[in-house]
C-alpha cells in the first residue's frame, strides 16, 4: 500500500497539505517571521551528548514517539533540515550500537526534539529504545549527512519514502509548509507493506490518494527530472527485506543541481530505477575519490 501526498503553495491545496501532515502552522509561522537569527544548537558533531527522555507515546504495537528535553525551554536542537544524527545505545547482549535517526521535530519546536521509532524484534538499536523509560538518557551526536534542504533552491522537490524512511521526508515537508517564504512545491509518495506499518498516519478522511506504487502514480505525483527539480529517495528496511531487492547494489541518483542520493536495493524502487534509467538520470556508484 502507498500513501501519496502532494503539496502546492496554491491556496486550494495548502489546507489539504497541512492537514495531511498534521502540523500546526499558525503556531510556527511566528518563528520564521520574527527570528532572524537562531540560537546555537545543542548538538556536537564530534562528541555524544545525553538528552533526557521526558515522554514516551506508544503509537502502535511496535512504534513509539520519544520526546527528549533540551537544556533549556528555549534551546534548539540545531539539526539542519534533511540531515540526521547518530544515536548510541546497547543491544540485547550489552554491546554498544550506533544508528542514524532523523527527528520529526524542527528547530521551531523549542526545548525538545522528537524521534518516531519503529522497534524491530531483532533490531539492535530497537532493543535499546524498547527498554527506554521516561527519565532515561539517550546519547546523540550530529549533525550528520551530506544533504541539507534550502528554501527555494528548486521549484519542485519530489520525495519517495518506504517504511521508517518517512521521518526525514516528514521533516522536509514540515519545513516547506511552515515557511511562508518558501515557494517550493513538494511531492511525496510513501509506501508500506500494510496499513498498520504506516508511520505518522494522515488524519481520518484522507483523500490525497492511496494504492500500489505504479509508474502512473509516480508520473502523476512526482515531478520529472529537470534543472529545477530535485528527487530524493529514502528507504529504511531490515536486512531481511533488503535481501529481496531487485536493484543493483549501491546506485546513486543524479539529477541536475542535486546532491547524489544513495538508493538502497529494495523492491519498492525497482520501478523508479527503470523510469530514471530511461531518462539517463541514474548511474553506478562513484568511487570514494569522486565523492571527495
Amino acid at each position: 500500500m502507498a500513501t501519496s501526498f502532494v503539496h502546492s503553495h496554491r491556496p486550494e491545496f495548502l489546507t489539504v497539505a497541512v492537514a495531511a501532515v498534521a502540523i500546526g502552522v499558525a503556531t510556527t509561522y511566528y518563528f520564521y517571521i520574527t527570528k532572524k537569527s537562531k540560537p546555537q544548537g545543542c548538538l556536537d558533531p564530534d562528541k555524544f551528548k545525553e538528552f533526557k527522555l521526558v515522554k514516551r507515546t506508544q503509537l502502535s504495537h511496535n512504534v513509539a514517539k520519544f520526546r527528549f528535553s533540551l537544556p533549556t525551554p528555549t534551546s534548539i536542537l540545531g539539526l539542519p533540515i534533511g540531515q540526521h544524527m547518530s544515536c548510541r545505545g546497547k543491544d540485547s547482549e550489552g554491546e554498544e550500537v550506533v544508528k542514524p535517526y532523523t527527528p520529526t521535530s524542527l528547530d521551531t519546536d523549542v526545548g525538545y526534539f522528537d524521534l518516531v521509532i519503529k522497534m524491530y524484534p531483532q533490531g539492535r538499536m530497537s532493543h535499546h529504545f524498547r527498554e527506554m523509560r521516561e527519565g532515561d538518557f539517550l546519547a546523540v551526536k550530529g549533525p550528520k549527512g551530506r544533504f541539507k534542504y534550502e528554501a527555494n533552491e528548486v521549484e519542485a522537490f519530489g520525495m519517495l519514502a518506504g517504511g521508517t524512511g518517512i521521518t526525514p521526508m516528514f521533516q522536509v515537508a514540515r519545513a516547506i509548509l511552515e515557511n511562508p517564504v518558501d515557494h517550493t512545491n513538494a511531492h511525496l509518495i510513501y509506501a508500506n507493506a500494510t496499513y498498520e506499518d504506516i508511520l505518522l498516519k494522515p488524519p481520518e478522511g484522507w483523500d490525497g490518494g492511496v494504492g500500489f506504487v505504479t509508474e502512473e502514480m509516480i508520473r502523476l505525483h512526482c515531478p520529472g527530472p529537470s534543472p529545477n527539480v530535485r528527487v530524493d529517495i529514502e528507504v529504511r528496511t531490515t536486512p531481511h527485506e533488503q535481501s529481496y531487492g531487485c536493484l543493483p547494489q549501491n546506485y546513486w541518483l543524479y539529477l541536475p543541481n542535486a546532491v547524489p542520493v544513495l538508493i538502497q536495493p529494495t523492491p519498492l524502487f525497482t520501478l523508479l530505477f527503470a523510469l530514471l534509467a530511461r531518462s539517463n538520470s541514474i548511474f553506478p556508484s562513484p568511487s570514494q575519490k569522486q565523492l571527495k
